[in-house]
């Protein structure tokens, strides 16, 4: 397979499984070589810890880029999740147009879900967020995010006007492909719709009534390391949506884990689903 580097800028939180520490192996698994750049440490994530610590590392990061410039680094997609501070927005931006990246630039805006924002962030951040969407090559929101982005009312299961009009909204922000994730169109499942300004696809899948931390970066990753390997959007939202799905499986019924989905073991499956795709 042709040598492929992405760098993922989110945040490390240091036990959990989610951002980078989801990002790299999965990026990894599928022949990507990973390149980072950490937002923030976190000792764990955000999700059922008290007490957890946060170091932010927006004053490190511009230094960090510099040096790659000098140096001539370039990576073929820069992949974002997990930012935090809207200062984290701009040097993506800063990186995203300059000479380091020589391909798309993909956005997971990772800042809420289930209708209400992440803690630590504020609409302020999400104004931030837009200047990001306007120049993402794909866009990756659930639907909480979208809504927030849109500044419409949050709808659980929006109907089919509705989603037009999300997707009409996001993509005339400056969107060039939206992945719109959590869209059900049966009682029972869930899946995504994919659109380019201008084709509406659907997937729809099982809908596992549980939630997991993480499940957002599994399904992001997955998707950018398909994505960059050459399928298209709709089949890398497919590969990304049912391994998120088996990751789920995996884990569901361990109650001692329940700070994320053991998707570990299913790495080397995910590889060769890649290839069988890319031979299809």
């Amino acid at each position: 397979m042709k040598n492929l580097r992405v760098l993922s800028i989110q945040d490390v939180s240091c036990y959990g499984q989610c951002s980078l520490t989801v990002a790299l192996p999965i990026l990894s698994s599928v022949g990507i070589e990973t390149v980072i750049l950490p937002t923030a440490i976190l000792s764990t994530h955000t999700a059922g810890f008290k007490g957890f610590t946060f170091r932010d590392l927006k004053g490190d990061l511009p230094a960090i880029v510099a040096h790659w410039k000098k140096e001539g680094i370039q990576v073929d997609a820069v992949y974002t999740g997990y930012l935090g501070h809207e200062d984290d927005v701009k040097i993506v931006l800063d990186i995203a147009s300059s000479p380091i990246n020589k391909g798309p630039l993909i956005v997971d805006p990772a800042f809420g879900d289930n209708g209400v924002l992440y803690g630590g962030f504020d609409l302020a951040y999400v104004a931030s967020m837009r200047d990001l969407v306007a120049k993402a090559d794909i866009l990756l929101p659930n639907l909480t995010e979208a809504c927030f982005l849109l500044d419409i009312p949050y709808v659980a299961k929006p109907d089919e006007k509705q989603i037009d009009g999300i997707l009409r909204g996001l993509s005339a922000l400056g969107a060039k492909t939206i992945v719109l994730k959590g869209i059900g169109a049966k009682e029972g499942e869930t899946g995504l719709v994919i659109y380019d300004g201008k084709e509406k696809l659907y997937y729809s899948h099982r809908r596992i009534d549980q939630d997991f931390h993480g499940t957002g970066d599994v399904f992001a990753s997955s998707f950018v390391g398909a994505y960059m390997r050459g399928l298209t959007p709709l089949e890398a939202g497919k590969l990304a949506a049912d391994f998120t799905c088996e990751a789920i499986l995996n884990t569901k019924g361990d109650e001692s884990h329940t700070y994320g989905v053991k998707f570990e073991p299913l790495l080397f499956d995910l590889e060769s689903k890649v290839r069988l795709a890319l031979k299809a």
